[in-house]
């Protein structure tokens, strides 16, 4: 019987077939974890280096926010396109930290970045457009345009690109793939590394030459380990960014996140955002706006993600996974394990079964190439990491490569 076959199959009672845009694939992070939770309820102690989640909670300031608000009023709908103060407090951090003017009335406040995905394909693309997106990439570059209609084009990125899609990739997309725009982030996931400035600049360029939309993800932004990010709002007004309080922030199960459009979109974006979510959770965005004030706290945070990293780069090619494009941001390491197998999927489960070390199958974000890689996630506790490396070095399947 396959894995997908029903235990006791029955006659289906629908009325009609689902969809064929609903017919997406499983967000594989997802399945593991799943996985690692059925290992630890059955006794087994599971090291988690497989989901891209701080170990650590909100600042305090977001909680002391939430409570202050709380106790002087209920907290209703707020307008669709967010708290104007919260909006404000964003338009400040783009002057602060990238010197960007961008004005409160471009920034709209969504239900964490994946929102902020549906609104961007929903307003900037039709059904049957095509979208360039980065492989390897975050599964839900795939899997969301195709619910929403859209076909999506790889941009084959490698090692010797630092897994970044380069100007030419995108200009010879335009010209042969009839692509409408591009998706990309940086840093990146699932391999941590980073546009430089110049870079993102010229695929800009390139971008409005060709007429393309530039959709930029910078949800790991104020996670980068000696090189500074930059914003795509720096080299245009033309482009949309999606950014989250997710990571840096701490936020992910607050579900809260952020987008800059160009001004003739915002009505758009509001409009919609009325339709399919009236608005963010007030609550979430209160505890936001206090999030701002918990600096220290969160630079404490990075630089706990900083020592991670850099013990796993040292370690791993200790235990024999040498091959690694070192992380500029995020919390990521993209590791080729190709010497040991070529079916990642079995691999992890492995890993997770004899160690009880959860990391995530490349196949989740390559769906061709994947089979030989592994996403190491340094989000957790430093000690967590040191004792994946220990149990990494002690499992015989490493000290067995692939004949």
């Amino acid at each position: 019987m396959s894995q997908n076959s029903p235990v006791n199959p029955v006659q289906s009672t629908l009325p009609r077939p689902l969809s064929a845009r609903s017919q997406i694939d499983s967000f594989i992070v997802m399945d593991v974890m799943s996985a690692a939770a059925a290992a630890e309820a059955a006794g087994q102690e599971v090291l988690h280096l497989e989901v891209g989640q701080p170990g650590t909670a909100a600042p305090s300031t977001a909680l002391a926010a939430l409570r202050d608000r709380m106790a002087q009023e209920n907290l209703g709908y707020t307008v669709a396109c967010g708290l104007p103060e919260l909006r404000s407090r964003i338009s400040q951090h783009y002057a602060d930290h990238y010197s960007v003017i961008v004005p409160p009335e471009r920034i709209v406040i969504t239900s964490g970045s994946s929102a902020g995905f549906v609104l961007s394909f929903l307003a900037a693309f039709n059904p049957g457009d095509r979208l360039a997106v980065p492989s390897p990439g975050y599964p839900c570059y795939r899997q969301t345009p195709h619910a929403l209609g859209l076909e999506t084009v790889p941009l084959v990125t490698g090692p010797e690109d630092r897994w970044m899609p380069t100007p030419d990739m995108l200009r010879d997309a335009a010209r042969n793939q009839g692509i409408a725009g591009a998706l990309i982030a940086s840093p990146a996931n699932p391999t941590g590394t980073m546009m430089d400035p110049e870079r993102l600049r010229d695929i800009i360029r390139v971008c409005e030459a060709e007429r393309l939309w530039y959709l930029s993800d910078e949800i790991y932004h104020g996670l980068s380990y000696g090189v500074e990010e930059q914003t795509a709002l720096a080299y245009s007004d033309s482009c949309v960014v999606i950014n989250s309080f997710s990571k840096y922030f701490s936020m992910t199960g607050w579900r809260i996140g952020w987008m800059v459009v160009p001004a003739e979109m915002v009505s758009t974006v509001e409009r919609l955002t009325q339709n399919l979510y009236i608005a963010a959770s007030t609550a979430s965005q209160v505890a936001a706006l206090g999030a701002f004030d918990g600096r220290a706290e969160l630079e404490a945070n990075r630089e706990v993600y900083q020592r991670n990293r850099d013990l796993l780069i040292d370690g791993l090619p200790r235990v024999g996974l040498d091959r690694i494009v070192p992380a500029d941001g995020g919390f990521y390491l993209y590791v080729d394990v190709s010497a040991y197998t070529d079916d990642s999927l079995e691999f992890t489960r492995q890993m997770l079964d004899e160690v009880g070390v959860a990391a995530t199958p490349g196949l989740d974000f390559d769906p061709d190439r994947g089979r030989g890689y592994v996403r190491f996630s340094y989000a957790g506790p430093t000690d967590v990491m040191q004792r994946a490396l220990n149990r990494l070095g002690e499992w015989d399947r490493l000290t067995s490569p692939q004949t």
